[in-house]
Order: C-alpha cells, then structure tokens, then sequence
C-alpha cells in the first residue's frame, strides 16, 4: 500500500510537456474515469491487487500527458477537482479493497466522489 501512497508524489513529479488545449483536460479526465471507474469496481469485486499495478501505470501515463500538477501545465490549476479525482484513483480503489489500510484517511472516498461529480459537470459545461 505504500507505492499507492506515493502516487501524488509520482504525479506531482510528472514533468511532461503538454501541448494540449487545457480547456479540454476536464472532458478527457471524465473520459479517463469513465473508462477506469467499472473496471476498478470489477477488480474490488474480485479482489484482484495486481490491477491496482497496472492503473497506477495508466494513470502516471494520463498525468504525463497532461503533465498536470508541474511547471509544464499550470494551466490546468484551474480544473483541481479533475486533478485530484485523477491524482486519487487508484488509492481510493485500493482503499475500497482494504479499507483498514494507513493511507485510508477518513473522507478520501468521499472527496474522491466529489470531485469526480464536479469533474463531470466542468466536461458536460464543455
């Protein structure tokens, strides 16, 4: 669990050039969610660890892209509800798998949903 907790450190030092427009970051974080969110459930429901792996690889990937949360973007400051719903993937799902973990802090879930529904709002303003 610890790699997992790790994971905004990994992001954070993302330093990706990014090209891309910011104004569409929100829209490609929904899409990105809306691809990760069912099969993180599918893997809970299975108790499968090892795709935790695997998305945190995707999910350093998307912000490499994107080169969020660095110099390189700082445009997207203006779209923290899709960063952090990004940023919190992954250890929210592994929270969801073993929720007696230290890096299971009260409220993460529930933050995490938040922000993906203020995320989604941003994207369909889009």
């Amino acid at each position: 669990m610890r790699i997992f907790s790790a994971l905004p450190l990994v992001l954070a030092a993302s330093m990706a050039t990014a090209q891309q427009n910011p104004a569409d970051f929100p829209l490609d974080a929904v899409g990105y969610l809306n691809e990760e969110l069912p099969r993180m459930e599918a893997a809970i429901a299975a108790k499968d660890r090892g795709f935790f792996h695997d998305a945190m690889a995707r999910t350093v990937e998307f912000s490499d892209r994107w080169g969020f949360k660095v110099k390189a973007n700082p445009e997207l400051a203006a779209y923290p509800m899709c960063t952090s719903a990004v940023m919190d993937y992954v250890v929210v799902g592994m929270c969801k798998l073993t929720p007696g973990d230290d890096a299971c802090e009260p409220g993460l879930a529930a933050r995490f949903d938040g922000n993906v529904r203020r995320c989604r709002e941003i994207a369909a303003r889009k």
